[in-house]
């Protein structure tokens, strides 16, 4: 009996070794502040309750529209900026209960490859000193191993040693890239979140950078975030795909079955934008009609409703469930809701419709509106200053 509760042990051990990232209920708002008195007045809604896993020596790619809160889902991730609720779990440990001289201590194993490679090096600095200086902070290697070891960094990138005493204006967007690329490799890191580091670079160059950070996570058993608005890159490059839409993820599930069996309505939009290479081949588009809402003033239900030509009447008013829709793949949409399901948002519409109704009732007393209320409190942060 004592045998068997130790093998379970072991696989359980293991089953959690194998994600090296895990991204529970991630909320990341921003404050709306009032101009004069800077009064909260409400919250830009960038990232809403996100949820994945990411397998070590895998690639996850984020996919969605500009604004959707990819970016911001990356640095939430590495704590470059707070969250406002849920958990970051890399390697068994919470990110965002570690004090800072923990953090220091992790921070050389996660790592950020950033969208614009020019503005993220500094001008100032050759470019040994560039990828060197965080080495020789974290004393990655010994004093005396340190210029052998930047120079193996170097040509493992594509990059000649002698580069070591030039400057960024001296390089193409495309070395300047593989540049960043050595500077986060070179402190090495197990996850490494890849905020859209091609988008800015011709094809061709495109391709080198592709193919160098899949051989860099061949050698070096590395772990992608890969945030990209170029569906064909992400396809090519991930082992998993997340779709964002309004800081939500809408769907989630392995690269051939997101590809190939698209289920939310966003994400078959979204795909059918891909190019064709087939001059023949007619594209079935689908297009979508409206704008993007903003994220401070979501809509109620669904936020894709107002776009959805699959829009119900629960769309509109009720929260689809983030679910596991077929093996591995997981979906927000009504269309797949259940028997059980499909009651309970019945019911909750006629709370609702109950609700609205005592509301509308003559002498039941109206909710204040919030410019109201920014007025009244400015009233009396005015009174409060004739006082004194």
């Amino acid at each position: 009996m004592e045998d068997i509760v130790k093998d379970t042990a072991v696989n359980e051990s293991e089953t959690k070794n194998d994600y090296v990232l895990e991204v529970r209920n991630l909320k990341k708002y921003f404050p709306i502040k009032s101009s004069f008195l800077r009064l909260v007045i409400g919250n830009v809604k960038a990232v809403d309750g996100v949820s994945f896993a990411i397998k070590r020596g895998t690639t996850m790619g984020l996919v969605g529209e500009s604004g959707c809160g990819k970016s911001t889902v990356g640095r939430t991730l590495l704590r470059l900026q707070s969250k406002t609720e849920g958990e970051v779990i890399f390697d068994g440990v919470d990110i965002f209960k570690l004090s800072k001289k923990e953090l220091r201590k992790i921070r050389p194993k996660i790592q950020i490859i950033f969208q614009d490679p020019y503005s993220s090096l500094s001008p100032r600095m050759p470019i040994g000193e560039i990828i060197g200086e965080a080495v020789r902070e974290h004393n990655i290697v010994p004093p005396e191993e340190y210029e052998d070891y930047i120079s193996r960094i170097m040509r493992a990138c594509g990059l000649q040693e002698y580069y070591k005493d030039r400057y960024p204006h001296e390089f193409s967007g495309g070395q300047r890239q593989r540049i960043c690329i050595a500077r986060a490799l070179a402190l090495n890191p197990d996850f490494i979140v890849c905020d859209e580091p091609v988008s800015a670079l011709d094809v061709s160059i495109q391709a080198q950078i592709i193919n160098l950070l899949k051989q860099l996570q061949r050698d070096f058993n590395l772990t992608y975030l890969f945030i990209s608005h170029d569906l064909s890159v992400v396809e090519h490059i991930s082992d998993t795909v997340g779709v964002m839409y309004l800081g939500s993820m809408v769907e989630y599930s392995e690269t051939e079955k997101i590809f190939s069996n698209p289920l939310h309505p966003y994400t078959k939009a979204l795909f059918s934008a891909i190019p064709v290479p087939d001059p023949d081949y007619k594209m079935e588009r689908i297009v979508l009609e409206g704008s993007i809402p903003s994220p401070a003033n979501p809509p109620k239900g669904c936020k894709f409703h107002t776009r959805c030509k699959d829009c119900m009447k629960m769309c509109e008013c009720v929260v689809p469930n983030y679910k596991e829709v077929e093996p591995g793949h997981f979906c927000a949409c009504h269309l797949y809701n259940s028997e059980e399901e499909n009651q309970a948002a019945e019911e909750e519409m006629k709370k609702l419709e109950e609700e609205a109704e005592l509301a509308n009732k003559p002498g039941t007393p109206a909710a204040e509106p919030e410019d109201e209320v920014v007025e009244d409190a400015k009233e009396e942060e005015k009174a409060s200053e004739t006082k004194e």
